[in-house]
């Protein structure tokens, strides 16, 4: 297994150094940054990180804002680095962008647990490190510019059908129930089944050459939705009939 790779963006070079120095020594592969659009760019041309680690006050862009960039292209885990302890904060991050707070000062050893609290409930994506990922011969995506390419051909994907299948290629070979899809994509709104049957039949015709009889993502009806790959190692995730 390839290590964790997070991306740390803090601009106090002192913890971005003592954080990054600690999590590198113990297996993570850290990434650092001291504001936001630089670290945009790199995940933009390398790929997609595990985990982001994300100071609120930073330089040139918010933490809130560089999180919902992020948070735009894929379902990445955020946690936030604060020195701010006001609710109205932490409720808000919490409730659109984050899995975590963690506020300064604070012990690097509590840091690497929260962070292993949050890849805990979250699969992780081994196999898709590149910035274009490699699905199978018809298919590759490109999270980071919102885009797929099936057969040679770009389509543009919005940001929700982009959440949406990363979620889904991240649990691939397992039903992701429909709570769960509407928790991570929407997780500050209101959202009903209905809405989630449309954005899933959008992201369909896009990935399938006949929507009604998916390849790709099969339904579970009254349950949920899954992902049918070919990972590159040969190992087959597909464990069932599609029941669309």
């Amino acid at each position: 297994m390839s290590k964790t790779k997070i991306l740390l963006v803090e601009d106090d070079p002192n913890i971005n150094k003592l954080i990054t120095d600690y999590m590198n020594a113990h297996g993570f592969d850290v990434t650092p940054f001291v504001d936001g659009p630089e670290a945009l760019d790199y995940v933009q041309s390398r790929g997609l990180p595990h985990i982001a680690l994300i100071d609120l006050d930073l330089p040139s862009m918010h933490g809130f804002e560089l999180s919902g960039k992020l948070k735009s292209m894929a379902d990445v885990p955020i946690i936030f680095i604060t020195a701010t302890d006001d609710t109205e904060t932490v409720v808000t991050g919490l409730k659109k962008y984050a899995e975590d707070f963690i506020t300064k000062p604070f012990e690097l050893r509590e840091l690497e647990a929260r962070i292993q609290v949050v890849l805990a409930r979250m699969p992780s994506l081994d196999y898709a490190s590149e910035p274009i990922i490699y699905v199978d011969d018809r298919l590759n995506i490109d999270f980071a510019h919102n885009r797929i390419i099936l057969e040679g051909k770009a389509a543009t994907l919005t940001p929700t059908e982009s959440i949406l299948l990363h979620v889904l290629l991240r649990n691939a070979g397992r039903v992701v129930e429909n709570r769960m899809l509407i928790a991570r994509v929407w997780p500050s709104e209101e959202v009903y089944e209905d809405t989630l049957r449309v954005h899933m039949h959008r992201l369909r015709r896009k990935l399938e050459n006949d929507s009604h009889h998916p390849h790709y993502i099969r339904t579970e009806r009254g349950v949920g939705y899954m992902f049918t790959v070919r990972p590159p190692d040969g190992m087959s995730l597909d464990n069932g009939d599609d029941k669309h």
